[in-house]
């Protein structure tokens, strides 16, 4: 998904990382760290934002140490309220776990918090926020943004790319055929499967066509297509959760941390070496071939002004995006319902009256109210974000009648928001029925794990999409159950909260 903006498909990345801070190992939200320390006046007199007491210097550091800070925040909201602030080392950081305050901080005090403070690895693998997801709310971003709706993800663009996306879904159901047979001694890995498809359609939006292999002359080998994905998606995710402990303590940053900053920036040069042969891959067959129509060709032609860094960037961008929260949101619904056999029925039931013999296409999806109930249920208690990477306060401002001065980091938990109880009852268990109560058509926001405001995801429909005819297909063409459940294990990976543990199972063709 646009991850993003998120995606992106949609299309940020970023999350909690493990830090060294007085040589105690720390828990922390990394691309939710500021450079600077909360600080303005308060002219309005308005109330502080209630504080969770922590300890001198380090703050609240200590008591981040599990890798689930989500859940953190929410327990801290039963003691402190909705909205609270606290200090990660020297960083202000106010938290919102809250429906109504997160949409008043995404919409009515959004100008007062438009811009994005990023750690030191965030500022190097984003090339200084060259990317939509990261960048501050300015004219670049607008720009950006405007490019790969054109190209990908806006109404039009996505009846041009209705092709990869009947492909993806050709080509996930013939592999699951293909492996069904011995699936009851050798289990599915559903992950493996479906994410290498969703990079199959990143790179033929993106470039026009997927690659086996493709020399990088900057490295001075070939690669295979799987090492290119380790490249373009899996290293950057891990880089997103490396932690150079300086942002913690900006005022400490004279100090050099060479394997931190070594690191980082290999991942960044190996990640441009790739990019650079896929562009000039492009170019020379397109010398001889006629006009793909991708995305590298509409921002050849119509977006001349970026460097090529900014162009670099660009197309990346939708690589890691798609490839990643999409699979996320699929594969924790497959696996709920493998766990739930009546729902699963339900569904089954469902998608059968509809489309009989036939396939699953997206014009059906909207006559499928369960379908669209079950995707929406798995990111409310699945959220692939669960915390929105932070805004930074760049003056003063009011949320939920408390004064946020400038220079705060602004934390929206999303997975908070969706287990408030005075809006979702019983809100831990997974329950596609609860929105077939609602009497208008599930808003895409509902859930806000695409964001919201100005800054929502671009990617949103197009994430909708592919998952939604993704779990319809699967469901309808098979019966799905657990090899082995390992539970609800929950691992973080840069940008999303997959499982920990690929799912595992067992299917059985209907037919």
């Amino acid at each position: 998904m646009d991850v993003q903006t998120a995606g992106s498909a949609a299309v940020a990345f970023g999350g909690p990382a493990l830090a060294v801070a007085g040589g105690v190992s720390l828990l922390f939200l990394k691309s939710f760290l500021s450079h600077q320390v909360g600080g303005g006046s308060n002219p309005s007199q308005l109330p502080v934002v209630p504080e969770v007491p922590g300890l001198p210097v380090l703050g609240n550091l200590l008591q981040l140490k599990e890798k689930k800070p989500y859940k953190t925040f929410s327990k801290w909201a039963e003691t402190y309220g909705p909205i609270y602030s606290i200090k990660t080392g020297a960083n202000s950081m106010v938290v919102i776990n809250s429906n109504d305050l997160a949409k008043e901080a995404f919409v009515t005090r959004f100008n007062s918090i438009t811009s994005r403070k990023l750690s030191k690895a965030l500022t190097i693998l984003t090339a200084d926020k060259a990317m939509v997801a990261m960048s501050d709310y300015d004219d670049y971003h607008k720009t950006v943004k405007r490019n790969i709706l054109a190209s990908i993800l806006g109404p039009a663009a996505l009846k041009k790319h209705r092709i990869h996306r009947d492909t993806l879904g050709e080509n996930l159901s013939k592999k699951l055929h293909d492996l069904a047979p011995n699936s009851a001694q050798e289990a599915i890995n559903l992950r493996k499967i479906f994410q290498s498809e969703l990079f199959t359609l990143a790179l033929k939006q993106t470039f026009g066509r997927d690659i086996e292999s493709i020399y990088v002359r900057d490295l001075g080998t070939t690669m295979t297509r799987d090492e290119a994905f380790d490249v373009l998606v899996l290293d950057p995710m891990m880089g997103a959760i490396e932690v150079d402990w300086r942002d913690f303590f900006p005022y400490l940053s004279w100090i050099p941390n060479e394997n931190f900053e070594t690191k980082i920036k290999q991942m960044y040069i190996r990640r441009e070496a790739v990019m650079k042969a896929l562009i000039q891959e492009h170019k020379k067959k397109t010398q001889s071939e006629e006009n793909l129509n991708c995305y590298i060709d509409y921002l050849l032609s119509e977006a001349k002004e970026l460097t090529e860094k900014q162009l670099i960037m660009s197309l990346w961008e939708p690589i890691i995006e798609t490839a990643d929260t999409t699979m996320v949101t699929t594969e924790w619904a497959m696996y709920e319902l493998a766990k739930n056999p009546k729902k699963q029925a339900r569904l089954y039931e469902e998608i059968q009256s509809v489309c009989g013999s036939e396939k699953i296409t997206e014009e059906k999806l909207c006559k499928m109210p369960y379908l669209a109930a079950v995707f929406h249920e798995t990111l409310r208690v699945h959220s692939p974000v669960p915390i929105i990477p932070l805004r930074y306060v760049h003056e003063n401002t009011e949320i939920g009648g408390y004064h946020v001065p400038s220079g705060t980091e602004l934390a929206i938990n999303i997975y908070g928001c969706n287990m408030e109880r005075e809006i979702w009852e019983d809100p831990e268990h997974w329950n596609p029925e609860r929105f077939l109560a609602e009497k208008e058509p599930i808003d895409l926001q509902r859930t806000m794990a695409f964001g919201g405001g100005k800054r929502v995801c671009a990617g949103a429909m197009q994430a909708m999409l592919i998952a939604c005819v993704s779990i319809g297909r699967m469901v309808h063409e098979f019966e799905w159950s657990l090899k082995d459940d390992s539970g609800e294990d929950i691992n973080t990976l840069g940008l999303t909260t997959q499982k920990l543990n690929p799912m595992l199972a067992v299917i059985k063709p209907r037919n």
